[in-house]
């Protein structure tokens, strides 16, 4: 925990999902696709692909450039058809065995499946398909799509993976792979992202743009909510089989998942975190000296908050980006130096200035209780707070790995007590209506809100009635150290 006690202070996303079908050098892509997406999720990466009337895999814990760094794992996965992920777990413990993509064989062939999101009635499906004699192989609520197309009365692979969608309730973007067809989809909401490309005649599937980029592939479009993408040799089939609904895309991707450089539902993510700041410096301007980023999340939003303002941005704080997620285990009296690990101040820059430091969010408030005491310990003579998303009050149900609501500060504590716990001089968060018109909309209409906010509003627009306050489905067991 040393080493990750920055990332600790985080929302972290589950996971990113990549496909590609009909491409001569499938794994190598879906590999550099995964390194791309990285950021969505690093404890572990998988990849199956096809060739041959056989299925290939490779999954291990730890970074993809770790784990799919040699021609040797590359051959292992030949094929011109592949699927891949990278998991960031908030359903199911961090084992091999909840490694994604999963995969199974049925009546029809095999199939792989790899998913982003969580699954609101997860608990009720596992309950109902053991009592009918499934064998859950992983504690991931992913895995009860493989069961749900297994007991699927349907014939056909493409009526299946609609007929188990239509039993999940919850967030999800999904790519799947038999030895035919390439699919993807997205729920009706749209909560989680996913996007189509090409390169030449292959069709990719990626949650972000940035994982196109990589392979020099075109961008095509969003796949969009409630949409089911088949992908074969007589090419692209897309169908809706959910009745129409308004969409509801996760907002938090803008503020801090999606790496800046992705367009996600249209919009460049660095041109809307810019305009977060913007928006903090007309709402909560606050006369200062510098305004400094907590690096890397809340770059783009002081950026946006020093043309606004007119002050000028520096980066008064550095970040080590050589520290991975395992270090030391400090004695105890070195551990409140932990926070160093990553980030140091800049003294010549912050020494006797009023200080504007710009994040993304506060989640315990731990971290920014650091970060502000290390920008007054390198001589800052006043430090205020600006932050990029509204209070963060609710805890998330739909894929992303959220404290219970007792854990966040913002949920048990106002505004200025916030300031006071963190010490900081004044604290400013942007407004929802702010956050809204960043992104591009005039307003949050509170009747029909056009993202998901559940975060900072506690408007859940899917049922959370069967969830806990963790947001995680509870395995029916725990896996026990191996001797």
């Amino acid at each position: 925990m040393f080493a990750d006690e920055m990332n600790f202070d985080k929302l972290h996303e589950e996971c990113g999902v990549f496909g590609i079908y009909d491409h001569p050098d499938s794994a190598a892509h879906t590999a550099l696709g995964l390194h791309a997406l990285q950021h969505r999720g690093q404890e572990a990466a998988g990849i199956v692909t096809f060739d041959n009337d056989l299925f290939y895999t490779h999954r291990a814990s730890g970074h993809v450039g770790d784990n799919f760094n040699s021609r040797e794992v590359i051959e292992s996965l030949p094929g011109d058809c592949g699927i891949g992920h990278v998991r960031y777990s908030t359903s199911g413990e961090k084992h091999v065995r909840n490694i994604q993509p999963l995969f199974a064989e049925f009546t029809f062939g095999g199939l792989a499946i790899a998913h982003n999101g969580n699954l609101t009635n997860a608990a009720a499906l596992r309950k109902s398909l053991i009592s009918t004699g499934a064998i859950f192989q992983s504690t991931m609520d992913s895995e009860i799509f493989i069961h749900l197309i297994a007991t699927s009365k349907f014939k056909k692979v493409a009526d299946r993976v609609v007929d188990a969608l239509k039993q999940v309730e919850g967030a999800y973007s999904l790519v799947a792979l038999t030895q035919k067809k390439l699919i993807g989809a997205r729920d009706p909401l749209g909560v989680r992202p996913l996007v189509l490309g090409r390169i030449g005649k292959s069709y990719i599937f990626a949650s972000e743009t940035c994982a196109l980029d990589i392979i020099g592939a075109e961008y095509i479009r969003d796949v969009e909510p409630g949409e089911l993408i088949i992908i074969d040799k007589d090419g692209l089939q897309s169908s809706k089989p959910f009745a129409p609904t308004k969409s509801r895309f996760c907002v938090f991707e803008y503020v801090y998942f999606a790496r800046p450089d992705s367009y996600v539902e249209g919009k460049h993510v660095y041109q809307v975190r810019k305009n977060i700041g913007a928006e903090l410096a007309r709402e909560s301007h606050i006369k200062g000296d510098v305004v400094v980023p907590v690096p890397d999340s809340g770059v783009p939003a002081a950026l946006g908050y020093a043309e606004a303002s007119g002050i000028p941005f520096e980066l008064g704080i550095i970040r080590n980006h050589y520290v991975g997620r395992t270090f030391i285990e400090p004695s105890d009296q070195v551990r409140h130096l932990g926070v160093k690990l990553k980030h140091n101040a800049n003294s010549s820059v912050l020494k006797g200035k009023d200080v504007i430091l710009v994040d993304d969010s506060i989640v315990r408030g731990t971290t920014s209780k650091k970060i502000v005491n290390m920008v007054r310990d390198a001589g800052a003579k006043s430090v205020h707070m600006r932050i990029a998303s509204p209070p963060t009050t609710d805890p998330c149900f739909y894929g992303v790995d959220t404290p219970d609501k007792e854990k966040l500060i913002a949920a048990n504590n106002s505004v200025e007590e916030i300031a006071k716990i963190i010490g900081v001089d004044s604290l400013a968060f942007v407004s929802i209506d702010g956050l809204y018109r960043a992104a591009g909309e005039a307003s949050r209409n509170s009747g029909a809100p056009q993202f998901c906010d559940a975060c900072f509003t506690g408007d859940y627009p899917i049922s959370i009635k069967e969830c806990s306050g963790e947001a995680k489905t509870a395995p029916l067991f725990k896996e026990g150290k191996r001797k």
